[in-house]
């Protein structure tokens, strides 16, 4: 028996649960919602509404530092952003994870995220 957080929720997953959900989709909202977010900073910071990090940041009465780090999200693949979008992600991939540090190549991200084993 593993816990496992799901969509921001912890869960008790036993190894046949694990197994059986390997080919599921299981669209985590929690996730998309940071994309989302974070797609949404970029195009304010870029469009000059905000000229720094810092603004945005109080604006939107947030930790510069957490803004920081879900603006990386933007960095992700397109093939693992719409695995995500779609509930495709790798079943141990959650929010946390991408909020570390993240490689900016494409093809390393993909390495590395679809390997549980490696982060």
């Amino acid at each position: 028996i593993t816990l496992r957080r799901l969509g921001g929720r912890k869960q008790v997953m036993t190894q046949a649960a694990q197994s059986q959900r390997s080919g599921e989709r299981h669209v985590d909202h929690t996730l998309i919602k940071a994309l989302a977010r974070a797609h949404r900073w970029r195009g304010l910071l870029e469009s000059g509404r905000y000229r720094t990090v810092r603004a945005l940041a109080q604006a939107e009465s947030i930790n510069e530092s957490y803004l920081c780090r879900t603006l990386r999200l933007t960095l992700l693949s397109p093939k693992l952003t719409e695995a995500i979008l779609d509930g495709r992600q790798p079943p141990d991939l959650d929010l946390a994870k991408l909020l570390r540090s993240i490689p900016t190549k494409w093809e390393e991200q993909e390495t590395l995220f679809s390997n549980p084993h490696r982060h």
